[in-house]
């Protein structure tokens, strides 16, 4: 039985209600007779156990050699079915990389960094299916440059020592607010998040100006210099082209007015309501306005320097599968969780999943004529049953998206009991969205991405755009917040602590949503938008949306270094 079959093995024993270690799942997979290996294998694992280990398969294959099936008459695989010949023969062709063209998925820097951070990304594309190379319908390519080709040695690590051990692992997660929701929906539990989220954004914005409250600002005589943090609570052209930008603070408002002459027009263009800015300038003769010189963001320090592993380890960035959809791409899938079984993926010890797990339902307009599960539960359970494909041994981490069964407003908490026990699969970390996470040293932000839709909205197209969402996200890294504007299309659940402001800068930023494939660096912090497992559908194409769909990052952890696989 070919290697790529290990997940099908490891699906064969789920199915049996067992997890099994790796090398358990490769012993019987190299078997003579793997169909009575794992027969003999469940029935040597005790009563007790819920995992089946190397020990009990050895045992077992010693058992079932004397019997197994003789060269003429191959045994069955314990999963094999109709068509499966095909599934193994796609597999085959994950196992082998191949260098895309031009038209790759884009690799984007920002471009007030200097030349460096470029050869700094160091990303690289391939496409695991030689038959279906990405076409000029792909994801757009914002600097062909490091779409460039790489072999076999680019994708595995030199070092023979084996890494797979478990007690190397460091994963940690935080700002998980699972079960600490306090909110009523009541004006003050706003006041108080939108409180707090002054107060942590103001901070990150005091050491660069010398702030003065809106209350002592009114108070100071014409024009004297001043500076101001506030949030954004207007900003609004006037009949001569200028712009009137009016800050809040915990005292009170004062308006700002941005002269068309100063060449800030540019960053103008990125405020949105209700994000924390900075504005330096002076005062006008009356004192009723401060003409502005400067406008500042929270943002993310040029001098960030992002951590890293000690060894060779690696991590699987996907999101949106979108299970029960009938767009779902189950042969992506299983391509991909194939793939995790060889000897190449052996580094990928942590998969690192942002939300929309499943399809849902009733979320747009008819959406029962596209389900193909149209009970929920039903979504998660078959969900869980592709998760028991990826090897056992692999840390999981899992937030919920706008599909799934959790509430719409952000932060979402990790799940219900109910829903949580369905997906208890490898022992996954279920937890809230967004939520940090750290991987051996590398900081990991994941969020679904809701409020990307509101930031492509406000925005020029040349700073937000579906098609390089990753541009989007530089926008949320230089805001410090994932969900800045309140009350458009992302919906934020008050609480005592606003969960949504990126207090700590990230190593990797990492979203889904927009079902589109892009990353790029921004002031070295990693920005990737992992694409989806669903094809196009219907509604899809009535909003103009052409997804990136079977693609899956895969991130170095000890140089930060990223190959985009291809599996569909």
């Amino acid at each position: 039985m070919p290697l790529e079959s290990n997940a099908r093995i490891a699906k064969a024993l789920a199915e049996r209600g067992y997890n099994a270690e790796r090398e358990a799942v490769t012993l019987l997979a190299g078997a003579a007779d793997p169909t009575a290996a794992v027969a003999a294998a469940v029935d040597r694992a005790p009563d007790d156990a819920l995992r089946v280990t190397a020990d009990h398969v050895r045992d077992a294959i010693d058992e079932t050699d004397g019997s197994a099936a003789s060269p003429d008459e191959p045994g069955q695989s314990p999963v094999e079915t109709e068509g499966s010949s095909d599934r193994e023969s796609g597999a085959a062709e994950a196992g082998s990389a191949t260098a895309v063209d031009d038209a790759d998925p884009p690799s984007a820097v920002d471009d007030a960094d200097p030349p460096s951070a470029v050869d700094d990304a160091g990303l690289a594309t391939v496409d695991t299916d030689p038959a279906s190379p990405v076409d000029d319908a792909g994801p757009a390519s914002a600097d062909t440059d490091l779409g460039s080709p790489v072999d076999d040695s680019d994708l595995v690590s030199t070092d023979s020592t084996p890494s797979r051990d478990p007690d190397l692992r460091d994963i940690a997660v935080g700002n998980d607010m699972t079960g600490r929701s306090t909110g009523t929906g009541e004006y003050s539990d706003f006041v108080t998040t939108f409180r707090d989220r002054y107060e942590r954004l103001s901070k990150i914005l005091r050491g660069r100006v010398n702030h003065r409250p809106a209350e002592a600002i009114a108070n100071m005589p014409g024009g004297s210099d001043a500076a101001m943090i506030g949030l954004v609570n207007d900003v609004r052209s006037t009949k001569s082209g200028h712009w009137l930008v009016e800050l809040e603070d915990t005292t009170g408002t004062f308006p700002a007015l941005v002269m068309k002459d100063k060449g800030l027009a540019d960053v103008v263009d990125e405020i949105l309501l209700d994000e924390c800015i900075a504005v330096e300038g002076t005062l006008a003769d009356d004192a009723g306005i401060l003409f502005a010189d400067s406008l500042h963001f929270p943002d993310v320090p040029r001098t960030h320097r992002p951590g890293g592993a000690d060894r060779h380890v690696q991590a699987a960035l996907i999101s949106d599968v979108h299970v029960g959809s009938d767009e779902f791409m189950a042969d992506a899938w299983h391509s991909f969780t194939d793939w995790l079984h060889t000897p190449e993926a052996d580094p990928v010890e942590y998969l690192l999943l942002a939300g929309d797990m499943v399809e849902g339902v009733g979320v747009y307009p008819d959406q029962d004529e596209e389900l193909d599960i149209v009970d929920i539960y039903e979504q998660y359970e078959t969900f869980a049953e592709h998760l028991k494909e990826v090897p056992a041994d692999t840390e999981i981490v899992m937030i919920p998206g706008n599909h799934d069964a959790v509430r719409l407003a952000e932060p979402q908490p990790g799940f219900d009991d109910e829903i949580r026990e369905i997906m208890d699969v490898h022992d996954a970390k279920i937890v809230s969205n967004p939520a940090t996470v750290s991987v051996e040293g590398v900081e990991v932000l994941m969020y679904h991405g809701v409020s990307l839709d509101e930031v492509i909205a406000e925005l020029p197209e040349e700073k937000a755009s579906y098609d390089e969402p990753h541009k989007a996200m530089y926008q949320l890294l230089k805001k410090r917040h994932v969900a800045p504007q309140f009350g458009g299309h992302t919906r934020v659940a008050p609480e005592e602590r606003d969960y949504l402001v990126m207090e700590d800068v990230p190593d990797v930023f990492h979203t889904g949503h927009v079902h589109k494939l892009g990353w790029g660096k921004y002031h070295n912090v990693l920005a990737v938008n992992s694409g989806c497992w669903q094809a196009q559908t219907d509604f899809q194409k009535s909003v103009n949306i052409d997804p990136d769909a079977g693609y899956a990052p895969i991130l170095d952890l000890d140089s930060l270094e990223m190959t985009v696989r291809k599996f569909s």
